[in-house]
């Protein structure tokens, strides 16, 4: 009891606000004490939460992250929701820009009878960590540059395209926190001068891609999700946005 209370003093020393629960967290991922003074310090040094421990909780699941990878956000759960209540079992998914490949995870999770999952991103590192966090699914991955990656098996056959592709502007990553900035890859954050420049290759690209009647859901900023919905127009999708004000979140979601 002693130590965890200097597990937690030395917790809220960094910065942590909720220093409890991340003592408990540490306290669990630990094999021995001398592992959990090495957990503690890598904390203490600004390593996000999720990194330290191996996982991060995502839409009930626990998702495997580590050192290098893009830790999913609560605020996708939404981008979630929405395809679910769009899929029906059996579905083709897609998780394109799918880092540790959460979002198609949790949506295969979610569909009662299973679905054909597809994992593709540019990262080795993430993909390292998708292929464990899609195994339970039976997802297939894919390394390469957003439909590049893809086989041509795919083509016209997507019934749910799941994205959550960078959308902060280049000027704004140095206001991000600093577990997001310096612990995160470069490559999951940067979106480009208005932070669209993905999402406007992605929409771009979809048309061949999906199913007929298949669904385009691509997480936005409620600021940004005009022009987003304009990119998705523009490839020839029917474009609309959703919003949760409870996650904060917003997606936008076009249909071929």
């Amino acid at each position: 009891m002693r130590y965890l209370t200097s597990l937690v003093e030395s917790l809220r020393a960094a910065g942590c606000v909720f220093a409890e629960e991340e003592a408990e967290l540490l306290t669990g991922a630990a094999r021995d004490g001398a592992h959990l003074a090495a957990l503690l310090a890598r904390r203490v040094g600004g390593e996000p939460l999720e990194h330290v421990v191996g996982w991060a909780e995502f839409c009930g699941l626990r998702v495997e992250v580590g050192a290098g990878a893009f830790v999913p956000r609560r605020r996708t759960e939404f981008l979630v929701q929405e395809a679910v209540a769009l899929a029906r079992p059996g579905a083709v998914v897609l998780d394109l820009c799918c880092g540790v490949g959460a979002l198609g995870a949790a949506v295969a999770a979610r569909l009662p009878g299973g679905v054909e999952l597809h994992v593709a991103d540019i990262d080795p590192a993430a993909l390292a960590y998708a292929r464990r966090n899609v195994v339970p699914y039976g997802g297939r991955v894919w390394e390469g540059d957003l439909y590049g990656a893809l086989p041509s098996s795919l083509r016209g056959r997507v019934n749910l395209l799941v994205v959550n592709a960078p959308y902060v502007p280049t000027e704004e990553i140095g206001l991000m926190p600093s577990e997001a900035r310096d612990h995160e890859p470069l490559v999951s954050l940067d979106g480009g001068a208005d932070g669209l420049d993905i999402h406007r290759r992605v929409a771009a690209g979809a048309l061949p891609w999906l199913a007929p009647g298949g669904h385009l859901l691509i997480e936005t900023s409620a600021r940004q999700s005009p022009s987003t919905a304009s990119a998705l127009t523009s490839a020839g999708l029917a474009a609309r946005a959703v919003t949760s004000e409870e996650l904060y979140a917003t997606v936008v979601i076009g249909t071929a």
